[in-house]
């Protein structure tokens, strides 16, 4: 529960940053900034169903800083993880690893710039 909440902490900081300083909520500028930076391609409904979309996560999130004290998750207590030992299995090699990739620098691959 702790990693979810961090997580979703996490997600909801990045889409305030994009928010607009006026509302507090996503406009059509900040999906179209954040899809340019995923390098999506969006038409212009597609923008305006997102910019629906964005807001009503980030209202869920604003719903959850209301929430106070333990969250009871109803579960049996009885219940325990399932969880199996690591096996060490042999991976790729480098070569292997590299060779769909688009461009390579020195035995890493190499992306586009971010901004």
């Amino acid at each position: 529960m702790g990693n979810l909440r961090v997580k979703a902490e996490g997600l909801r900081i990045l889409a305030m940053e994009e928010a607009s300083e006026d509302s507090g909520e996503l406009d059509v500028d900040d999906v179209r900034h954040v899809a340019s930076l995923a390098r999506v391609e969006l038409t212009e409904d597609e923008v305006m169903e997102y910019v629906d979309e964005f807001n009503e996560v980030l209202g869920y999130f604003d719903r959850l800083d209301d929430v106070t004290g333990d969250v009871d998750d109803g579960g049996d207590e009885d219940l325990a993880n399932v969880v199996r030992d690591d096996e060490i299995e042999d991976g790729l090699t480098q070569e292997e690893a590299l060779a769909n990739a688009e461009e390579t620098e020195e035995g890493y691959v190499r992306g586009p710039r971010v901004s």
